[in-house]
């Protein structure tokens, strides 16, 4: 059985975490000035930690993908190879903030493992995470596709383009503690945010673009069943509904508590939420509901323990 240990808090100390839901067009420059505008807006709202949205420089599709991407490998790239990356330092370096910089494409081109072919060329959806002083501090490429296929509703297969990340991301923000990221269709796993939040995670953070399908189905469900399977903070930040757009996201972006209460929770159009984090409401929870100390691993297994491959910077 777990053990009944109280562990050290988890969230350090209280910080406000801002979601930033945006719109974007197809001029990438134009998505980086909306999204400095904001995260402006939201670091003078008292925000440490700002949350962007998925592909939140540019338009969402497999055929803005490869149009879009920028290239992040050799770490740090030239401004040339990824405006973004540059664009989202000075965002995070400037307002003082630990920046979550949703997601963008990102092209990675290597030697083929084919013996007299040339480069080989991959597409990933990839979440960058800067501290106040604009140094990167973790990358996150998406670990699950999103590809499905719900007649009278949506297809979509990313996999037509994009590869999957092989990595689980825990990123440290030393002032308050450790934070799992991941992206969208991510958040339907729940090993992924159960080894997060094992490994000391006071919050689980989606960038994430559901669709007027799954969104009125899932979005909030999910937000909620990962707070409350893992008794920590779960934010979930979309892009805004665009009409106009060929891929109509659902937005509602939302911040969720240990007890899976909905916090704060935003419209379909562009808006920042903002919500009050601290280590009281997680040990509510996790004292009052004592899961830690209910674990049956003689049982199951510890999906945490083992092979768990995090990734670095």
């Amino acid at each position: 059985m777990a053990s009944s240990t109280t562990p050290s808090p988890v969230l350090k100390q209280p910080v406000r975490i801002a979601c930033v839901q945006l719109a974007s067009g197809s001029d990438k420059a134009a998505n980086l000035a909306r999204a400095a505008e904001k995260v402006r807006e939201a670091a003078a709202g008292g925000a440490k930690i700002v949350v962007l949205p998925e592909c939140f420089n540019s338009p969402y599709g497999c055929d803005y993908f490869p149009r879009y991407a920028e290239t992040l490998l050799p770490s740090p790239p030239s401004e040339e190879d990824s405006p973004s990356f540059h664009a989202l330092a000075a965002m995070a370096r400037d307002n003082g903030v630990y920046l979550i910089g949703g997601s963008i494409p990102e092209r990675e081109t290597t030697p083929s493992s084919q013996e007299g072919e040339e480069l080989q060329t991959r597409y990933y959806n990839t979440s960058l995470t800067f501290s106040p002083s604009g140094t990167l501090l973790a990358t996150h490429r998406k670990v699950h596709l999103f590809d499905i296929d719900i007649p009278g509703g949506i297809t979509f297969r990313e996999s037509d383009v994009l590869s999957p990340g092989n990595k689980l991301t825990v990123v440290d923000l030393p002032e308050y503690g450790l934070v799992g990221i991941a992206i969208c269709y991510d958040v339907r796993f729940p090993e992924l945010a159960t080894i997060a939040a094992r490994k000391g995670c006071f919050a689980l953070v989606y960038p994430g673009a559901f669709n007027l399908t799954t969104g009125p189905l899932h979005w909030e469900l999910l937000g909620r069943a990962r707070a409350l399977d893992n008794q920590c903070y779960v934010a979930l930040c979309s892009p805004a509904r665009d009409m106009r757009g060929v891929y109509h996201a659902w937005g509602h972006s939302l911040v969720v508590d240990p007890m899976a209460k909905v916090m704060v929770q935003a419209g379909e159009k562009e808006e920042i939420v903002f919500a009050d984090l601290d280590d009281q409401r997680i040990e509510s929870a996790r004292t009052g509901i004592p899961l830690r100390h209910q674990w049956r691993f003689d049982v199951y297994p510890d999906v945490s323990q083992g092979k768990v491959n995090i990734g670095e910077t």
